[in-house]
């Protein structure tokens, strides 16, 4: 039996639309906060920035090729206090500043930026990344226990679901040569210990 051209046409047409659906599910960012990674223990609560110039630009990030780690550079402060900072840059336009994410002492994580949103926090690599502030208690930069708890399962998580690998995620440092996070630029042996902690 001969086979009708158009139907073999109308065939091929739609496996390739769902090949491109398929991919592009793949590759795309989560629209909601807890779509795509699994949570760590604790919960994350969201305090979006206001939509404006200095701290969430709302530009869209179209794909996630690394998470980036920084430290807050501010001994004992919370959250909520890096939260009101950034929040507070639309009004004093001091500079352009944000973090996707920001782990207090007590592991308790915050998300001020949407995950398909940029954030002004990785100079050239902001585009492409995904930012996580961590707070501390002095000048030294270490994370507390409970940081570091809630920062592995934060980046795991995020590892999985933009699949990446562990030399994806990389520090402040190795974007800019700036000394942050700063425990980590210098103890890089703890470095390489937090990367093979990351479950990917």
């Amino acid at each position: 039996m001969k086979k009708h051209p158009l139907l073999r046409k109308i065939v091929v047409f739609l496996v390739i639309c769902l090949v491109v659906f398929i991919i592009g599910q793949k590759h795309r960012s989560p629209q909601n906060d807890t779509e795509g990674y699994s949570l760590p223990d604790r919960t994350i609560t969201h305090e979006y920035l206001s939509v404006n110039p200095y701290s969430r630009p709302q530009i869209p990030l179209r794909q996630v090729k690394g998470i980036v780690v920084h430290y807050t550079a501010n001994p004992g402060s919370t959250p909520k206090n890096n939260k009101d900072y950034f929040e507070s840059l639309k009004d004093n336009h001091k500079t352009h500043a944000s973090a996707h994410f920001v782990i207090g002492i007590d592991g308790s994580i915050m998300q001020i930026i949407p995950l398909n949103e940029i954030a002004y926090a990785s100079n050239q690599r902001n585009k492409d990344t995904i930012s996580i502030e961590c707070c501390h208690l002095d000048q030294s930069g270490k994370f507390t226990d409970a940081t570091y708890q809630s920062l592995v399962k934060l980046v795991s998580g995020l590892c999985q679901t933009y699949h990446l690998s562990r030399d994806d995620v990389i520090r402040h440092y190795d974007v800019t040569g700036k000394l942050c996070p700063l425990y980590y630029v210098r103890h890089r042996d703890a470095w390489l210990a937090f990367k093979r902690d990351i479950v990917v």
